[in-house]
This record gives C-alpha cells, structure tokens and sequence, in this order.
C-alpha cells in the first residue's frame, strides 16, 4: 500500500513539473521576437539598440526603453559579417550600446530529455491513466485480453449457508450430496462413484438461483469462482474462449471450488439456427464444452450454471458428462413461502402479533425475492409511521405495495367515473362469490395505485393448485368479465376500465382452446406450446391460418358464454351489487368479511371513519369540479387494473 501511494505521487510530480517546463517554454516564445540581420544592422545604425549579446548561434538584442518598442528580447542569426566587432564598437562609442559574450554551452542533452523524453512520459502516465479507467468500467480490462474476471471468494467470504436458503428443500437436497463430496470425497471414489461435472439451475427470475450457489460454496467451505455468461462475450474474436481457458486454469488450481456461471444461456444458446460459419459465441461455446469434457472431475471442481431460458441451451451442453443435473428452483408453495417469510424476518423486530402464515396465504405465486421486498417494504412502513416493530397491517400494506404500487393522493375522479369503478369492483366480487369454484375475494378497494389502477379485488386461494379443472376456468372467466358486466347494467355503458380483464380473459380462454383441449371442436389437439415457460410464457402457434380463424371463433365463443353468465349473476343479485357499491364509495375499502356480511343482510359496524382520502378528494373534487369542466377517461392501461392471485 505503502509503495502505491509513492508511485502515485512520484506520477504527479512528473505531470507537475513537466506542465511548468512546457509553461515556461510557452512563456519564453512569447517574450521573445525574430528579426532579420538587415534589421538588426538598421537599428543599431539609428541608435535604437541598448545591448547585444552574442552566443556564438544567435545574437540576442534588448531596444532602449525610450524607442517607442516596448523591452523585450529579439534575436537574430549570426550572418558571416567581418565587420560585426568594429560594427559594435562603433555604436558604443556612438550611443553607448553595451556588448557581451556569452560562452556557447552543449546543453543537447537538457533539451533532448526537455523536449523528446519528458512528453513522451507525460503522454505515457496519461494513457495508462485512462486505460486503467476503462478497464473499471468495462469489468476487467482493456489490456487483459482474454483474462477472466471472475471473483474469488475464500471460504468464509460467501457468508451464505443452506440455513440462509428457504422454500426449495428438493433443490437443497441435490446439493447437498454435491457438498459431502467436496468434504469427503473419498467416501464415494472408493466405492467408484464421480462426481457429477456439473448442475443447471434452472427456474423463472427472483426464486434464488445465485442464493443457492453461493450457499454450496458456503457449506463446502471452497473457493467460489463466480462469473456471468455475458462476461464470455468478447468483441475481439477468441477472447472469449481465452477467457473460458483461463477461468478453468484457475478453477483446477484452486481445487477443490465451484465455478457458477449466472445467465449461461448468453454463451450456451443452440448452435442449429446460427449461419454465421466464424462467430465469436460459437468458439466460446465449443470451448466450454471441451473444458468441461477436459478436467478430471475427482479433483472436486464443480460448475453451476443458472438459467431462466433452458430451452435455448445447446444441446451438447446439457448431455451427461457435462451438466449432468438439472434443478428446478420453481417459486414456492404455501410451506415455502412461509419458510422464506420467517428467514427474512429474522432480520426485522417484529411484533408478537405478527402472523407470517397469513402473510404466506396472501402472497401466493410470490418468489424468494418478492417476499423478501415485502418485508423490506413493511420495514420501511414502520419507521415511516414512527413504530419500533413492524406490525401486521404494514405487512399487508407492504404486499399491496409490491403488487399494485402506492396509494396516489393526488388522482381525483369525478363522482361518475368513482361509481363506475365502484360497480366495477363490486361485479368482480359478487360474481366470485357467488360461483362455487372461484377464489374468495380477500379485499375490495377503489382507492388508485401508483402502477395504474383505480381500484381492484383481490381474491385469494384457500389453498395452492396444482390442477385446474374446465368448470373452474370458466369460472375465473365470469369473475373477470363481471365488472364490465356490471357496468353494463348499471349506467348502460362500457368504458375502458375493462382493458386489462379483457386482455386476461381473452388469453385465458385462448389457451384453453389450443393448450389444455378444452373445447370439442378440437378435442385434445395442440394447437399452440408455451416457449420461455419460466419467463413470460408466450404461446407459439403450431397451425395453420385457417385453423386459426376457427380459434379465434372458439375463443370468442367461451367469453361471450362467460360474458352473459356474469351478467345473469348480477342482474338476480342487482339490489346487493348496488348495497355494497354504496358501502364501497363511503369507505373506499371492504375486507372480505365485510362483503359477505353485507350480502347476506348483515350489519357492518366500523368504529373508524370514512377513509381520510375519500373526504380529501370529495372536497377537492367539490371545490374544483366547476374550474376542471370536463374530465377525459383515463387510458386503457391506468383505469382498474385488477389482481386476481392465479397459481
């Protein structure tokens, strides 16, 4: 550190002074003039010259002050004059012109090291100045072609243990045969067992793919070499494979260690769609495979790689020998959402009262890193309303929050779009409650998010599903259509508060036709597979244009069905859609039990007041209702959108 800290000093010590010299060069070429000798030999005949000086190169002549010239230095080459001595003086018995001599000296050297070597030092120290700061920014280096970068971590440095890991104790469970190796590999090699090579990690965004690996180096207590794919993709052609090359150099010197490739499917993407007969990640690949097929895997290194795109892989990569486990790391049922719940909130001070079971229940389909923001959030809920423990409402403030954004203060609705969304929500809910296989709705709320809803109804599983019959499809189809369905009956009109539910239900009733065979006129024929099953799960088509007009007939056939069911629902039960819509818009909000109280003719007694917000905006709206005139509606996306929990 010591010698550091003096090379960088004695680097800007040698930008400093070589500043000053080409400063002090600027300065002198400034201060100084040529003349001719004809100029010369002109003005010490008028007398304008005070001194000469005479180097033996170059004559250097300071003018009298009171020329009218302003004092500075001109010079002038030595011409062959015989008669410069007696010229001289002559003009110092004349005008009193002085004269010296002044020995020539070699000062070739001062000037070679002044004028060649010092910038060209200067120009060295700034180029590697920068290059140094390019390679921070670009990760690893300018000027290491073809040297990895990945990160080391000693034995305890991953900080991360199987403890720390909840909620995918199958994917624990592959692992840990993989640590007990790395522990005690004799137990398995003298019975003649290996190894396995490698384990993808596979699983959608956020489930805890590099958790895991960090927690397998934890518990072997190894090196850890971790690195992303993308790190591999070079733009000089053969630097990615160089790198491969010297990662593995490393790995089988550190053994035994894990090398984790994050994102493997930036380098192992299929080779059978490729045309380009050079291309860089083409040569990256097949050198991975060849070091995976190179080291001797007794020697304990293990490669992890994750991936939420295991269908782009190569083929090559995926055979036996060289990742010879997949692991699916899925997002967690009720147990495991529960489990990672309460490793999370061992981190926070929370109250006795705190229930993480129903905390569990209400996140369903929730990943490992949605909870932990939800408990993050309700954290911050805390201290935002000055409480020294997180309580159970900022828990469920905290998953509305994640899910549907913050309250929006400022967004007032006029009194008709406010009973639009009302009836709405309340067709939504009254539709679900009243169909046998639907969720039952947990909350209702009108008042808007931040991610652009007005409003939503919140329905939560009794349990988690694993298998979804036809009947419970259909069902979820009416609850979606119910609150354009309520619109409809109630003020005869239809807005764009049903976007998203349209745009839910059509995609809903579409993979019924052409994924699960739902309907007879093509009984059980895949017509449409699902790619990127872990990421957004966009159906690609497997038929022809003509079959897919007869599906798009089939698909509007199920909502039209679905359409008039909700309608039918609501229309026999039209007095408790209005009751509770009313109830909806004095208090903004209605738990579920609120809602089955009052459409079973039940009393619903608050000790509270209406909700602050709804007496803030009705003042506001009342006060500005005759400035604003008209309103446009909101847009498609903003108006209502609903959040139903689909397993």
């Amino acid at each position: 550190m010591k010698n550091k800290k003096i090379r960088i000093a004695l680097i800007y010590f040698v930008i400093a002074f070589g500043f000053l010299s080409l400063a002090n060069y600027a300065f002198k070429q400034v201060t100084t003039e040529y003349i001719t000798y004809d100029e010369f030999i002109e003005w010490g005949e008028t007398g304008k010259i005070e001194k000469v000086s005479y180097s033996g190169t170059s004559l250097q002549v300071i003018v009298k002050e009171d020329s009218g010239i302003s004092q500075k230095i001109y010079y002038t080459n030595v011409f062959p004059d015989l008669d410069l001595a007696n010229r001289i003086n002559e003009w110092d018995k004349k005008y009193g012109v002085q004269y010296e001599y002044i020995p020539q000296q070699s000062n070739a050297l001062v000037e070679f090291l002044l004028y060649w070597i010092l910038p060209m030092g200067i120009f060295f120290f700034l180029w590697r100045f920068m290059m140094k700061g390019m390679d921070k920014r670009m990760g690893g280096g300018v000027m290491s072609f073809g040297k990895n970068s990945a990160k080391i971590y000693a034995e305890q440095s991953t900080g991360v243990t199987f403890d720390d890991v909840a909620g995918q104790e199958e994917a624990k469970e592959s692992l840990v045969e993989m640590v007990d190796f790395l522990n005690e590999p004799a137990k398995y090699t003298s019975i003649g067992a290996k190894l396995p090579k490698g384990a993808l990690l596979v699983g959608p965004p956020g489930t805890g793919k590099t958790l895991l690996a960090k927690a397998v180096a934890g518990e072997a207590k190894v090196p850890f070499f971790s690195i992303s794919g993308s790190e591999f993709v070079q733009m000089f052609v053969g630097m990615g494979a160089a790198k491969v090359r010297d990662l593995f150099a490393q790995a089988q010197e550190k053994a035994p260690c894990i090398i984790f490739i994050d994102e493997i499917d930036a380098i192992g993407k299929s080779r059978e769609n490729n045309m380009s007969s050079n291309d860089e990640r083409e040569q990256t690949l097949n050198q991975l495979l060849s070091e995976m097929d190179g080291f001797d895997s007794s020697k304990g290194v293990v490669i992890l790689g994750a991936t939420n795109r295991p269908e782009v892989l190569d083929q090559a990569l995926l055979r036996p020998g060289r990742f010879d486990r997949r692991i699916i790391v899925d997002r967690p049922d009720l147990e495991g959402r529960k489990a990672i719940l309460k490793v999370h909130a061992r981190k926070v001070k929370m109250s006795d009262s705190v229930d993480l079971n129903a905390v569990a229940k209400t996140t369903s389909g929730a990943s490992g890193a949605e909870l932990a923001n939800v408990i993050n959030e309700a954290a911050l809920l805390a201290v935002k309303h000055g409480r020294q423990l997180v309580e159970q409402k900022d828990l469920e403030e905290a998953f509305e929050i994640v899910v549907a954004g913050k309250v929006k203060k400022d967004r007032i609705l006029s009194d008709h779009e406010k009973k639009s969304v009302a009836y709405h929500e309340i067709g939504h809910a009254l539709v679900a409650e009243v169909l046998p296989n639907a969720d039952p709705v947990h909350k209702i709320t009108i008042i808007p998010r931040t991610k652009g809803s007005l409003g939503y109804t919140m329905q939560l599983p009794t349990e988690d599903k694993y298998l979804v019959t036809k009947e419970e499809m259909e069902e979820q189809l009416a609850v979606m259509l119910g609150g354009r369905a309520a619109e409809e009956i109630m003020f005869n009109q239809v807005s764009t508060g049903a976007a998203n539910d349209i745009e839910r239900a059509t995609a809903t009733a579409r993979r019924m036709v052409t994924i699960y065979g739902m309907t007879d006129e093509f009984d059980m024929m895949a017509l449409e597979s699902a790619s990127s099953r872990y990421l957004d799960g966009r159906p690609v088509r497997n038929c022809s244009n003509e079959t897919e007009r007869i599906i798009d007939l089939e698909t509007l056939k199920i909502i039209k069905e679905q359409h008039q069911q909700a309608v039918k629902i609501l229309e026999e039960n039209k007095d408790k859609l209005i009751k509770a819509a009313e109830f909806l818009l004095e208090y903004e909000t209605i738990s579920g039990e609120e809602f089955k109280k009052i459409l079973n003719g039940e009393e619903v007694l608050r000790e509270e007041e209406p909700h602050e917000e709804t007496l803030k905006g009705k003042k506001d709206n009342d006060d500005s209702e005759e400035a604003k005139g008209s309103k446009e509606v909101e847009s498609d996306e903003a108006i209502s959108e609903e959040l139903t929990s689909e397993e």
